[in-house]
């Protein structure tokens, strides 16, 4: 039932939010309903109001609850039962009377997705890592998307089986391609969509919200990042929304090939390797699994303990040669960053990524004695602020100067890193922090008594002509207008740039690169640690320090510390103040079950 009392007493700009929302719902009803409602989806000749319509209709009429102040909405509600609109029949536009009463039966929420089961809890200690995802995307019938392989490693055959376990085939090549099979009942689905943004912070930060508001949110990464929230979610200020609808008739399913032809498998399907499986020049243990996700492709993931992930995550994240204390402090992060972040793909129902968007992970088998040991010596523990792991952002060097999480991502500040002067305290108190002018930062970057000064690009410099910028705004769906004139507008306290303006010809909209958009556009850029000049005939140069985000650990300045003699303790505390280094102890309660 309504409260009557709270709906009258809505604030105006609240009450007309909703009514915006309920008719922006109640449109997407009926677009999905006119496009056909008998058993077999053929689009009928004339409007039948079917059953996601009729929810549609009541989140209209239940949604919009506005006060009698606010001038003709309540006769525009009252309106909204009589629905016209252009139909196939030659009579053209034509009144359809529902009746209310008979809209109060129950209705089934529209999906946003299609839905995928959550991966079991990462505090369990064993992660799903997708090693290749978005396979079978794009397929059609006359033009199927790239085959996956999969090799055994050694002699003994792959066993692939179904959900339940069991054996459909032993082969030592497991080659799949991809069709597209009609659903029995297609799915309707809706969703508002904020995005795309560069990274999964900036993401994550709007769809908190949305969650503020109530709204059930959710982090996709169907190309890049985006957030999904329902048909009827609020509007969000100073974010861009747009409206998705579709009707799924038809998925796509993996082919299994063998030497008699193709047989179609339902997934998800297990993938076993007694000897392992060859994977991107390295070797793989597993188990994997090949399941749906919820774009309509598939992802192909490894099951694996938490501890053995790490080894393949810390020699190619900061070198297998580095200092014990380097190394154990690597560990230390990269396990606590996998745990605090497991929830990044849950809408695909896996946990990390293997790139950089996550933790670079390969061939654990690359980890040398120093590497296992290291993580040995930390086994278990993690950095913890108010006793859980925290978000332990790191990146390859800092330039001399580490920054905030705000500087990198649109994020809530993180308690625990601080822009600082990266190096002995006598050279620290020489750079004066904020660095807010160029001059600041020229400096700075003129000036190479930091920690970690021996890594390649702590200092660096980069031409981009007209042409490139073009090229590379184009890319990011900004249009191919050729640049005349850059500049850079805010700098963050560590002396990086926040938003960069470029301007271009013909009378085109100047393009403003905020944050994490900066880098992801311009690519060829090591950090955003940079001034930038004029070169003169359509190029510009930019001229910086560092290479990465900057906030949390540089690993070139754990590298420089730990041959200084520092511990591991000491070394995290430097980088991230104020944390614990303990064991990390999961709640009760936080493994649901595995997914099927």
């Amino acid at each position: 039932m309504w409260n009557a009392r709270r709906r009258m007493n809505l604030p105006v700009p609240v009450a007309l939010n909703r009514l915006a929302a309920a008719l922006r719902v109640l449109s997407l009803g009926i677009s999905l309903a006119a496009r056909g409602t008998n058993d077999k989806h053929r689009t009928s000749p004339s409007f039948q109001p079917n059953h996601f319509f009729r929810f549609m209709l009541r989140s209209a009429l239940k949604s919009a609850a506005i006060p009698r102040s606010v001038p003709g909405a309540v006769a525009g509600l009252k309106a909204l039962p009589w629905i016209c609109f252009p139909v196939l029949a030659a009579s053209g536009c034509q009144a359809q009377v529902i009746n209310p009463p008979q809209l109060q039966s129950s209705a089934v929420m529209v999906p946003t997705h299609r839905s995928v089961p959550l991966p079991p809890s990462a505090m369990n200690s064993v992660l799903w890592v997708s090693l290749n995802d978005h396979l079978g995307a794009g397929t059609l019938a006359d033009r199927p998307a790239p085959q996956l392989t999969l090799i055994s490693a050694g002699t003994a055959p792959l066993q692939l089986q179904d959900r339940g376990g069991k054996l459909l085939i032993s082969s030592d090549r497991l080659r799949f391609s991809w069709r597209r099979v009609p659903l029995q009942e297609s799915l309707d689905v809706a969703r508002r969509v904020a995005g795309p943004f560069a990274s999964f912070e900036s993401a994550e930060r709007i769809a908190g919200r949305w969650r503020e508001q109530g709204v059930r949110a959710q982090v996709a990464h169907p190309g890049e990042w985006e957030v999904w929230g329902p048909a009827d979610a609020p509007d969000l200020s100073g974010v861009s929304l747009r409206d998705v609808s579709e009707r799924i008739s038809d998925v796509v399913m993996p082919v299994f090939e063998g030497p008699t032809g193709g047989s179609t498998l339902q997934g998800p399907l297990q993938v076993h390797a007694p000897d392992g499986m060859r994977w991107k020049g390295g070797v793989l243990r597993g188990p994997f699994r090949l399941q749906p996700d919820a774009y309509g492709s598939w992802t192909l993931l490894e099951q694996l303990p938490l501890e053995r992930y790490l080894e393949g995550v810390v020699p190619h994240e900061i070198g297998a040669g580095s200092p014990a204390a380097a190394l154990q402090a690597q560990a230390v992060l990269a396990r606590t960053w996998a745990l605090a972040n497991s929830h990044r793909f849950a809408l695909d129902g896996y946990h990390l990524c293997s790139d950089t968007q996550c933790q670079v992970y390969s061939d654990p088998r690359q980890a040398s004695p120093s590497v296992r040991q290291a993580i040995r010596a930390t086994s278990g523990e993690v950095l913890l602020w108010n006793g859980k792991p925290i978000h332990a952002v790191y990146h390859a060097s800092n330039g001399g100067v580490s920054a905030l999480a705000e500087e990198a991502w649109a994020m809530e500040p993180l308690p625990y890193v601080r822009a600082l002067a990266d190096g002995e305290t006598a050279w620290s108190q020489s750079i004066p922090l904020p660095l807010q002018s160029a001059q600041d930062v020229q400096s700075l970057l003129n000036n190479r008594a930091a920690y970690g000064a021996g890594h390649p690009r702590f200092r660096w410099s980069r031409d981009y002509s007209a042409g490139q910028l073009a090229k590379a705004l184009a890319a990011a769906g900004q249009g191919n207008a050729a640049p005349t004139a850059m500049t850079v507008l805010k700098r963050g306290p560590s002396g990086r740039v926040l938003a960069l303006q470029i301007d271009r010809e013909r009378g085109a909209k100047p393009v403003v690169l905020k944050l994490d958009a900066i880098r992801r556009t311009l690519r060829r850029l090591p950090s955003t640690l940079f001034i930038v000049e004029s070169g003169g005939a359509g190029t510009w140069r930019f001229q910086g320090g560092g290479f990465g985000h900057g906030v949390g650990l540089s690993q070139a300045g754990a590298i420089d510390l730990a041959a200084r003699g520092w511990t591991v303790q000491r070394i995290l505390q430097h980088y991230y103040p104020g944390t614990q280094l303990g064991p990390f102890r999961a709640s009760a309660g936080t493994a649901p079950a595995e997914a099927p």
